[in-house]
């Protein structure tokens, strides 16, 4: 049995980064109980997962999908212990993340390195950029690189400063979620939360 948790495992480590962030409409894969809902992960689980994944990945990588050793096998799963997890919530914190945006969202948050801006956005800026974010994309899309006219400027500008932001401030955001990880993760988790 513990064989196959590890191998379930290592099989999350060289899926889990392309997985977590893909929306999927497909079920979990059964584990024989219930999967935990996404609200029942604790930030410190889901900190706990990241950090094991962190050590796990690489060595699923150098396994190139081969099965592995018994050695591979008591490394990972001292990865999983250190973390603070047993291997069956490690694995239910896994398959969660795949069936779910949220949880999978929160997954990338953790794994994703602060920054320095990052740090200074408070949640409720990141719910307002984000929020109006989604309402500007379709507006910047239909745009399709040509400048916008004084019409769709004003409303863009609405838009921003309908969301609680000032227009220096969401420009601040934008330029610090370009280049940094964990702001995007942070507007992803954001986004995933409001179904988005």
């Amino acid at each position: 049995m513990r064989i196959a948790l590890l191998v379930a495992a290592s099989a999350l480590a060289l899926t889990a980064a392309p997985a977590l962030a893909q929306e999927t409409d497909t079920p979990a894969e059964p584990t024989g109980a219930a999967a935990p809902a996404a609200g029942d992960f604790t930030d410190a689980e889901i900190e706990g997962f990241a950090a094991a994944m962190a050590r796990i990945t690489p060595i699923a990588q150098s396994l190139a999908g081969a099965a592995p050793t018994a050695e591979q096998q008591a490394e990972m799963a001292a990865a999983i212990e250190a973390s603070g997890l047993t291997i069956d919530r490690f694995n239910a914190i896994g398959t969660a993340a795949r069936a779910d945006r949220v949880t999978g969202a929160r997954v990338l948050v953790a794994q994703a390195p602060a920054g320095t801006v990052d740090a200074g956005v408070t949640d409720q800026e990141v719910e307002a950029y984000a929020s109006a974010m989604a309402k500007l994309t379709p507006i910047a899309q239909a745009l399709n690189g040509a400048a916008p006219d004084e019409a769709q400027q004003a409303e863009m500008a609405g838009i921003v400063s309908g969301s609680g932001l000032s227009l220096e401030r969401f420009n601040e955001i934008s330029a610090a979620a370009s280049a940094e990880p964990r702001l995007r993760a942070r507007v992803g988790l954001a986004d995933a939360r409001a179904g988005r």
